[in-house]
């Protein structure tokens, strides 16, 4: 899917743009994104880093893991970005961060490991136990 979407934080101190070809978008059930945004599931799409732009602010970084880091705002609190720390070839962008998330609906779930039991939803996309088509 090719795109030309706009997004950004909560308070509006951060915006990006995203251009180019869309490789997929689906639904993490990691402990990872659970914690990092208080939700049992983050809403991602994934596309190549030369397709991605922040277009105003600077985000703050936190390196959730050895490899990884999400990018928020340091004012809102608003999670935008995640994306290995060294020679990213893609990001992963927040649905719910884009101006007009509808336009790119998830395809699947990853990492149903760690679903919350209490947690389901009633779509009939594939499930991943693991982190399925990006093995």
């Amino acid at each position: 899917m090719s795109a030309s979407l706009d997004g950004g934080c909560l308070c509006g101190s951060i915006r990006y743009r995203i251009h180019g070809d869309i490789i997929d978008a689906g639904y993490c059930h990691c402990r990872l994104c659970q914690r990092s945004s208080g939700a049992p599931v983050l809403a991602w799409l994934t596309l190549p880093v030369t397709g991605f732009a922040y277009t105003a602010g600077e985000p703050a970084v936190f390196h959730s893991s050895e490899h990884s880091q999400r990018e928020f705002c340091d004012r809102c609190g608003s999670q935008l970005a995640f994306r290995r720390r060294e020679a990213a070839q893609t990001v992963d962008v927040t649905l719910a961060s884009l101006e007009d998330p509808k336009q790119v609906p998830p395809e699947y779930h990853i990492w149903r490991q760690s679903r919350i039991t209490w947690f389901e939803t009633s779509d009939q996309l594939p499930r991943h136990e693991d982190n399925g088509p990006d093995r």
